[in-house]
């Protein structure tokens, strides 16, 4: 599927400005440098379709080239978050398609995971309610994570026969919660409560559901207002050292922190030290 056309002026050199972009399947607004998107069908627990998974994967290859978008809240409207692809949009289709078109899809929907690891904002996902399948891929492919007490998060592609290794689910959650609580939770599909998903680290804090919004835009807008240059920087080596040895982690790091030593804001920090005031960052 090819971009929409507001997204496709996405090129290297051509910085886009998302605050005006017009979602076609769920809901995107940007404040002070952080955009909010809202999974949008209350109805039926936010789930999502082919249409939507393609939208969301070409937003986020778009914000690599965002310039007004530092930081990305992902949330769900109606008090649950995301009840994974439709049953009678996705999951019905899916089992008439043949081979070729089975993989397309699969593909597609790695993409958006892939997507999301490569954009150089951060991530933070505000989990209530149900957070199942995709919905819990979209929330462990975030950078952070803020849930409630209430939140229901599982990864339950075996409860429909399918293997748990979905959108590389078998790579990062083992890299989050540990290889035999990420077995656990694949193998069987079960429900991660909103304290267990906490006290195992799926979670980074709890928050009162009336107030996660606000708590996760809050951490997205202290993001947001840091060293976003150096931001992109430990993401992206987050994201690459889990293929290095340490000596190669330590010299891909050396020479990530020295080009951003060569940044502006590393400069602002310092001079602010020396004069006793708090750093203004600006991303340069």
């Amino acid at each position: 599927m090819s971009l929409p056309p507001d997204l496709a002026t996405s090129l290297p050199g051509n910085p886009l400005e998302l605050s005006g972009y017009q979602a076609r399947h769920f809901l995107w607004s940007v404040d002070k440098a952080v955009a909010t998107l809202t999974l949008n069908r209350p109805e039926r627990k936010n789930p999502l379709t082919f249409e939507s998974y393609a939208e969301l994967r070409d937003l986020f290859r778009a914000l690599t080239y965002a310039k007004d978008v530092k930081a990305v809240v992902i949330t769900g409207a109606g008090g649950n978050f995301c009840s994974g692809g439709d049953v009678h949009e996705i999951i019905g289709p899916l089992t008439q398609m043949k081979m070729p078109d089975l993989l397309a899809f699969t593909r597609m929907t790695g993409d958006l995971v892939r997507a999301m690891r490569a954009c150089p904002q951060p991530i933070v996902s505000a989990v209530d309610g149900v957070c199942a399948g995709a919905g819990a891929i979209l929330a462990m492919a975030s950078d952070l994570r803020y849930g409630t007490a209430q939140s229901k998060t599982a990864f339950l592609f075996v409860r429909v026969g399918l293997a748990g290794c979905d959108m590389g689910a078998c790579a990062m959650l083992p890299r989050i919660i540990g290889q035999g609580r990420a077995s656990e939770l694949l193998y069987t599909g079960r429900v991660m409560g909103g304290e267990e998903a906490e006290r195992w680290g799926f979670f980074n804090r709890l928050c009162a559901p009336e107030k996660l919004l606000l708590e996760a835009q809050q951490l997205a807008l202290s993001l947001a207002q840091g060293p976003t240059f150096a931001h992109a920087m430990t993401k992206k080596m987050l994201h690459q050292e889990w293929d290095m040895s340490l000596d190669q982690a330590l010299e891909a790091e050396a020479q990530a922190q020295a080009i951003c030593m060569t940044t502006r804001d590393f400069q602002r920090a310092y001079q602010a030290f020396v004069a006793k005031e708090k750093p203004v960052f600006e991303g340069d």
